[in-house]
């Protein structure tokens, strides 16, 4: 019984022995010492810092397309980079005002064509004159133009039609020496840009009385900013101009068309002498 007692009594204590220590250490852990709550307080004020510091880094980082145009302009000099913004905005206004003009122009000429041999086959010329004067483009201009001189034989219809045809492409074309002018002075603006920013790099070696990377680079980013802007106007410039020429190709072609078969028309309806 005795054994058992004993027994008994050393487990309690071993038990309580353990518990006792278990919950020693626990203490220990849980119940940090003063320079430990000083190291967690410097941490948490550097992952505050942090947290502070990463939004203004994405600001700097996160900039639309608009904010990146104007910082680098800015950085360019506004000096060169100007010029080379004016080239471009006028270059895409004259494109716009030809490309409307040609919209215009356009119409449909076999239709055309229809309407004023209809009308002089029911009203005579002066029907077909007024089918061309309620008709916009140059092909009508052309037509009328054939049409009044009809009572002068059909050679003086056929060098009027010639003649006024060389009119309307003046008109189709007109501008389009300027649009060229700023294509190509858009990326000369550029260049000469760039060369006087390599310039003023240079003078700052000089000053420095060294080969400094950061001035270099510096200078040399500045500097190849122009050309970079001079370029892509000048490409924007060219596809509009490739576009007008293509539109105004494709108008002298009815033209002459056209003009062909107006004569054809006139003489196979007797409207004009011989």
């Amino acid at each position: 019984m005795k054994k058992i007692v004993s027994s008994l009594a050393i487990a309690a204590l071993l038990t309580f022995g353990f518990k006792s220590y278990t919950a020693a250490q626990d203490s220990t852990t849980t119940a940090p010492t003063t320079e430990q709550m000083d190291d967690v307080a410097n941490a948490a004020q550097d992952g505050a810092t942090t947290e502070d510091a990463a939004p203004a880094k994405e600001e700097v980082v996160e900039l639309n397309f608009v904010q990146t145009l104007k910082q680098k302009y800015i950085e360019g000099d506004p000096l060169w980079m100007t010029p080379v913004l004016i080239c471009l905005i006028i270059g895409i206004a004259l494109s716009i005002e030809r490309i409307v003009y040609l919209n215009l122009s356009t119409i449909n000429s076999t239709k055309f064509i229809q309407e004023v041999e209809s009308a002089l086959k029911s009203g005579g010329v002066e029907a077909a004159k007024e089918v061309c004067r309620n008709t916009r483009g140059p092909i009508a201009s052309i037509y009328y133009q054939g049409l009044d001189r009809s009572s002068e034989g059909i050679e003086m219809v056929e060098k009027s039609v010639v003649s006024y045809g060389g009119v309307q492409m003046g008109l189709l074309e007109k501008g389009l020496s300027w649009l060229q002018l700023f294509i190509a002075l858009a990326p000369m603006l550029g260049f000469l840009g760039t060369v006087i920013g390599m310039i003023q790099a240079f003078d700052k070696i000089i000053q420095d009385g060294q080969v400094s990377p950061t001035t270099v680079a510096g200078g040399i980013k500045v500097a190849l900013l122009t050309t970079v802007f001079g370029l892509i106007a000048a490409i924007f410039l060219q596809i509009f101009y490739n576009y007008i020429t293509s539109k105004i190709d494709g108008l002298v072609n009815e033209m002459e068309d056209a003009s062909i078969s107006l004569v054809d028309m006139m003489i196979k309806n007797d409207m004009a002498k011989a």
